[in-house]
């Protein structure tokens, strides 16, 4: 009885020591990942405020008078706080026109992308035609292209057309961009065949299945054309400066560069300049946060098996 019983103890302790190793590892384990998060984190964290301060001294300096701004323009907290570069901005320049030209343009942008390019996007996708592969690579090569190549031919373009210095020239060939027929087509062709068979077989025919099967399918490829295309065409500067000349066009885009070279007085004018600016970046911030939680993959399970 006692020879067995010091055996069954002994087997135990061996079988505890192997138990309790392997929680010790997990424990150092566990403890190197926390320590390893915990240092990407503090590394983010630096990288985010390095990115972030020059808009936060954006945001400060346009609180400053023009000689605390002049001494003092990396503070983030203004030694007198003044709205005065606001209220010169809108009482004494064209800042309210400038924006309701952004506005406009890009409203009729946003909405021109988003049918053009998933029209062109389903088209390359799914109808077969006799010379897609060259249009598709022809798509690619604009995309290859920088756009200060293309200046000088919109130029020529817009002026022989008669839109010149136009809301016509100036929204027209923003319609349609390359990268978002890029964008479009890709999801497209993720979207499996079988869900178009149905509608087909119903009498559907290629334009109907676009507008009501497919195209409600790629919300999520919208929405990321929505922000790319309303950023963009609100960003947007050097086609301004070939398509228009008069000042009741000028874009905020236009109008700013204008501030930045002195236009309303002399001096630095740090405060009004900037105000300007963290404006400007308001509408692109409240149509990113809007839309970017509805970034997501909406076809999976549309075809159960």
């Amino acid at each position: 009885m006692s020879g067995t019983t010091l055996q069954e103890q002994t087997v135990v302790a061996e079988a505890s020591d192997t138990v309790s190793r392997p929680r010790r590892r997990r424990k150092n384990y566990s403890t190197r990942t926390r320590v390893g998060q915990l240092v990407l984190y503090l590394v983010l964290i630096v990288l985010a405020l390095i990115y972030i301060y020059p808009f936060l001294v954006q945001v400060a300096t346009s609180f400053k008078t023009d000689a605390e701004a002049a001494s003092d323009p990396i503070s983030l907290i203004p030694n007198v706080f003044t709205l005065a570069a606001y209220e010169r901005l809108f009482t004494r320049s064209d800042f309210p026109l400038w924006f309701f030209n952004s506005a406009v343009v890009t409203i009729f942008v946003t909405l021109g992308r988003v049918f053009f390019c998933s029209l062109a996007g389903y088209a390359l996708a799914r109808l077969n035609f006799r010379g897609r592969g060259v249009v598709f690579a022809a798509v690619v090569a604009v995309m290859a292209v920088p756009g200060v190549v293309l200046l000088i031919p919109k130029f020529l373009v817009i002026n022989q057309l008669g839109i010149y210095d136009s809301y016509m020239g100036m929204i027209l060939p923003l319609l349609v961009d390359a990268a978002g027929v890029f964008i479009m087509k890709n999801f497209f062709e993720s979207i499996p065949v079988s869900v178009e068979e149905q509608a087909r077989i119903d009498g559907a025919g290629p334009f109907r299945v676009f507008w009501s099967v497919v195209l409600p399918m790629a919300r999520p490829a919208l929405i990321t054309i929505i922000i790319l295309s309303f950023q963009g065409s609100w960003n947007e500067l050097s086609h301004f400066i070939v398509s228009t000349q008069s000042p009741a066009l000028t874009t905020l885009t236009k109008g700013v560069a204008s501030l930045a070279s002195g236009q309303l007085s002399q001096g630095s004018q740090y405060p009004i300049k900037l105000a300007a600016a963290a404006i400007m970046t308001i509408p692109v911030a409240v149509m990113f946060f809007i839309f970017q939680r509805r970034i997501m993959n909406a076809s999976e399970g549309a075809v159960k098996e």
